[in-house]
């Protein structure tokens, strides 16, 4: 009789056929994603006592962030802890772009996870990078192809200098800055007023967190860290 396989080797089966797909593909890694659409469920689920406190106002330098009404976005996008479903080392950040997770993978076999909003389709990123400027507060510059496609934006250029820092920059509280190969791939990591965007396919590109999101992230992400991206 043949023996029944395990779900976690038939989870092994998958991920490996997942690989072996992004080599056939041209894909320049051998590293295992995550597979799309699975929501590891959290170690220590949090609280609602806890989620008043992790999604609460926040005072940040000069500026107080609103409290974000948890209650109305999906719990998985919840930040919290759980199996690590990669296999990279500690300190390497993951965006699993079909899932809306990222990852911070940690010692010991976990990882604190995110939900994010991603780019809309044909503005999407994915490789490796590594984060090579963080910054509090940025200003914002969109690109001259924004600014082409979008004229409005014009005043916030980059010859204008940009949209200066504040609760209602699209930059958030904080931005992770990605480069690949010494150069700017203009891809980010950043907070973003619109929470309602976590889940969802609606920036130009980037990755967005809720702004309590990304000051904790921000925290966690060591110097010259190592992203993946996956689409």
């Amino acid at each position: 009789m043949t023996p029944i396989a395990s779900p976690l080797s038939r989870r092994h089966f998958i991920l490996g056929s997942l690989s072996a797909t992004a080599a056939l593909a041209g894909c320049s890694t051998s590293i295992r994603a995550p597979v799309p659409g699975f929501a590891t469920p959290p170690i220590a689920p949090p609280t609602a006592e806890e989620l008043a406190v992790i999604y609460g106002p926040k005072q940040d330098g000069d500026f107080v962030l609103p409290a974000i009404p948890y209650e109305q976005i999906d719990p998985k996008f919840y930040r919290q802890r759980v199996a690590n479903p990669t296999s990279e080392r500690p300190g390497t950040v993951v965006v699993d772009t079909p899932s809306r997770f990222l990852y911070v993978i940690e010692p010991g076999g976990t990882a604190m996870r995110y939900g994010v909003g991603i780019g809309r389709d044909g503005f999407a990123w994915q490789g490796e990078g590594v984060i090579q400027w963080r910054q509090h507060w940025p200003h914002w510059k969109p690109p001259n192809e924004m600014v082409a496609r979008q004229p409005e934006l014009a005043r916030y250029s980059i010859d204008k200098g940009g949209m200066k820092p504040g609760l209602e920059n699209p930059l958030g509280a904080r931005a992770l800055y990605i480069f690949q190969n010494g150069a700017d791939t203009l891809y980010r990591l950043h907070g973003s007023p619109q929470w309602d965007s976590i889940g969802k396919a609606t920036s130009s590109g980037c990755v967005r967190l809720i702004n309590q999101d990304v000051i904790d992230l921000y925290e966690r992400v060591p110097y010259h860290a190592k992203i993946v991206v996956y689409q």
